[in-house]
């Protein structure tokens, strides 16, 4: 009895360790600018209303290209509120510490999307000429050369600490009405869209995971983001709602 006791108990602590290993690529360390749900150089803009759970930081860029907020600036003017934002935002020309803060996230922005756009190794290259709209995808690095549409809805699955990377070196651009949904435990945190041109997620629709994007990222009409949005320029919203996943 004792024997089968310690069996079974080795047994289970096997499938329990199992059960914690990660399919997919290591994850893509975001440094100081995982501090924020937006962040971006030249501009964050919104029609409003809009609504942002988490923080917003815009640098080098200052508080004036903050637009369509109403920002009413703190006592001590490190930071602002909005009521659109729950949260606080910061710009480069706010009181110190915000513009070095701003500065370490802006430089490890460039950092986490050099990362990201560097793995090598692909679990596939080019699938479907970028048009990947109907398909599931199984934790992995995919890499594209082009631009990728997603023109139906897909699906992410895996667990709660698998990973994807989804490396593009052109557009991301996702119809109107479409869901970038998630089964199996997956979360928007360990999911990386690394985009080197511009990102138009259509409206109304509804995407999972971070955008670290070299270009501008849109979220036309009611589109709405779990994650964040990372961008080497500007953050255009259109009445969106983004909020951070942790």
């Amino acid at each position: 009895m004792l024997c089968n006791s310690f069996l079974q108990l080795v047994a289970v602590g096997l499938m329990a360790i199992n059960s914690c290993v990660a399919i997919g690529p290591l994850p893509v360390f975001l440094g100081q600018a995982g501090s924020y749900v937006i962040f971006a150089k030249s501009g964050v803009s919104t029609v409003p209303s809009s609504k942002i759970t988490g923080d917003i930081g815009l640098s080098p860029a200052a508080s004036p290209f903050l637009t369509g907020f109403s920002l009413t600036k703190s006592a001590v003017g490190t930071s602002a509120s909005s009521i659109q934002v729950v949260g606080s935002l910061f710009a480069a020309d706010f009181t110190s510490p915000t513009p070095s803060l701003l500065t370490t996230g802006a430089n490890s922005l460039t950092t986490a999307f050099n990362d990201a756009a560097s793995r090598s190794n692909p679990t596939s290259i080019n699938l479907a000429a970028g048009a990947i709209g109907g398909r599931t995808f199984a934790p992995g690095l995919y890499k594209w050369t082009s631009g990728v549409s997603i023109l139906s809805s897909i699906t992410l699955s895996g667990t709660a600490v698998d990973t994807w990377i989804f490396q593009i070196s052109g557009t991301l651009i996702t119809a109107a009405g479409v869901k970038v949904t998630l089964a199996g435990g997956a979360l928007p945190k360990n999911i990386v869209w690394v985009v080197s041109g511009a990102v138009t997620l259509g409206s109304t629709s509804q995407f999972n995971g971070v955008i670290l994007a070299a270009n501008s990222v849109t979220l036309s009409t009611g589109a709405t983001l779990n994650g964040r949005i990372l961008a080497q320029t500007a953050v255009v919203l259109q009445k969106a709602v983004v909020t951070v996943n942790l």
